[in-house]
Order: C-alpha cells, then sequence, then structure tokens
C-alpha cells in the first residue's frame, strides 16, 4: 500500500499491481480497494491495475466535502499522479457513480459500471422508509444500514459476505454525507444532476447489473450516454463481480477488445 496527496486536498491510499494497459479500480460506499482483493491478480495478469481507497475510505485521508466531483477528481488525479494513461475506470455501487463522473472529466478509454443505476430518483424512493432511522441515534443508523445492506448480498456466499463485510467502515457522518444530495433532492434535480455528469460521457460505457434494472432502463441510459450498453446478469444480486470472477474477468477482457484504439 502507498498514498498519494491530491490536489483536491485528501491522501489517497492506493495499490499498483502488473503491467499492461491502465485499469481503474473504486469500491463501493464504506468499503475499500480490498473488495477487489479477489480480481486483481487475474486482472494484473495483463493489466496495470490501480486500487484505491476513496476519500473518506479505507486508508485515505478525508476529503473538503463528499461532493461526487471531489471523489471523482481525486481518482482522476492519483491516476495523473501515477503516469497511468487512457485507464478503462470500473466501479461498484457508489464507484459506479465515481467511475461515471470520471468517463466524463478526465481521460479514459472506457467505463464498466457494475450494479449502480443512475436513477437516482428511484434510489431516493428506497430510502424513503428508511431515512428517518438513517438520520436517527447510532443504533437505529446501525439497523438501517444493515438492512440496506443484507438486501444487496444477494446470492454472495457467506464466506464471502464475511470477507465483504471486513473491507466496511460504516459511519453514519460519512453515509450521510455522500447520500446526501439523494436524500434533500427533488426528483427533477436529481434527474438534472444526472443529465450534467452522465451526458459529459463520450467513451465507451458498460453498466453491469446482478439482476433486471427496470424495463426501461435501457432505452433511458442510451439517451444520457450514447451507446452505452445494459447488461444484466440474473439473480446474482449487487455484487455479480464476486459471484462470477471469472466470467467478470473475461467480459472485462472482451469489452476492452471491442474499444477503439486510443
Amino acid at each position: 500500500m502507498a498514498r498519494l496527496t491530491t490536489p483536491e486536498g485528501p491522501e489517497i491510499a492506493y495499490e499498483l499491481n502488473g503491467s499492461g494497459p491502465a485499469l481503474v479500480l473504486i469500491h463501493g460506499i464504506t468499503e475499500s480497494r480490498r473488495t477487489w482483493d479477489p480480481l486483481v491478480p487475474p486482472l494484473a495478469a495483463d493489466h496495470t491495475v490501480l486500487a484505491v481507497d476513496l476519500p473518506g475510505h479505507g486508508e485515505s485521508s478525508e476529503p473538503p466535502s463528499y461532493d461526487l466531483p471531489v471523489l471523482a477528481g481525486a481518482v482522476a488525479s492519483a491516476v495523473q499522479a501515477l503516469d497511468l494513461h487512457d485507464p478503462l475506470v470500473i466501479g461498484h455501487s457508489l464507484g459506479g457513480v465515481v467511475a461515471t463522473l470520471y468517463g466524463g472529466m478526465a481521460p479514459a478509454r472506457g467505463v464498466i459500471n457494475i450494479d449502480q443505476s443512475l436513477a437516482l430518483g428511484d434510489f431516493k424512493a428506497a430510502l424513503a422508509q428508511l431515512e428517518p432511522a438513517l438520520r436517527g441515534d447510532e443504533a437505529s443508523f446501525q439497523a438501517a444500514i444493515a438492512v440496506v445492506f443484507d438486501a444487496l448480498n444477494g446470492a454472495l456466499p457467506a464466506a464471502e459476505r464475511d470477507r465483504v463485510a471486513g473491507t466496511r467502515t460504516i459511519r453514519q457522518d460519512l453515509v450521510l454525507a455522500i447520500w446526501e444530495p439523494v436524500l434533500s433532492s427533488s426528483q427533477e434535480d436529481l434527474e438534472a444532476l444526472v443529465r450534467s455528469f452522465a451526458g459529459q460521457v463520450k467513451v465507451p460505457y458498460l453498466a453491469l447489473f446482478g439482476g433486471e434494472p427496470g424495463p426501461s432502463y435501457a432505452e433511458w441510459l442510451v439517451e444520457l450516454i450514447d451507446g452505452a450498453t445494459v447488461e444484466a446478469w440474473p439473480d446474482l444480486g449487487h455484487y455479480p463481480h464476486l459471484i462470477e470472477p471469472e466470467r467478470f474477468v473475461a467480459r472485462v477482457r472482451s469489452f476492452e477488445a471491442s474499444l477503439s484504439p486510443s
């Protein structure tokens, strides 16, 4: 593990493995780069793999804010400081949103978003019943966030559930800071927010879900991100890449093979 200081303020913890075309791995909320551990060796066989701890997560320091452009900017600054070029950026959950912003603000050869819908208005509706508990005392918050994570586990085997849980540092201040724009914004404002950053993505984009994202989602996403591909691996849940790692690595390589030379 190494660290570097970014212009955005936080010190970013990271690991760099392998050699070849650059590939960046971005984890989900409260997790860390350790979530990707099973996938790093096969990906690093033919890539330079950068796995980062997002600001305020893992071993990275606190950012001045948890605004999405700050998180994405810190990752982009780390890529630039390490002299990596046109990476394929892969993000899971919150990391999928960060990867999407990255694809619109910094050079990249493609983006893979794992199981993170950009329909943030739907996410707001899903959180509505839990919001009072999420904003309550520590015990109420922990009970509510446990409901969220339990629902996300899907088909993860028990041992892998325990491993992923061990990568999390669950803090109420962090979760609320990241989710505040969703909790406090109107449906219309969330739609405008998504359009403002997704519309900037001009690179090939794969949205990979562990279940069906909704009957009209693919059409909606392609309207936002020209040429985006939406793919569902049914019945796997929120961690399809960890449930079927060999299939995921093969999908990364097939997606990469479809990209135009940079």
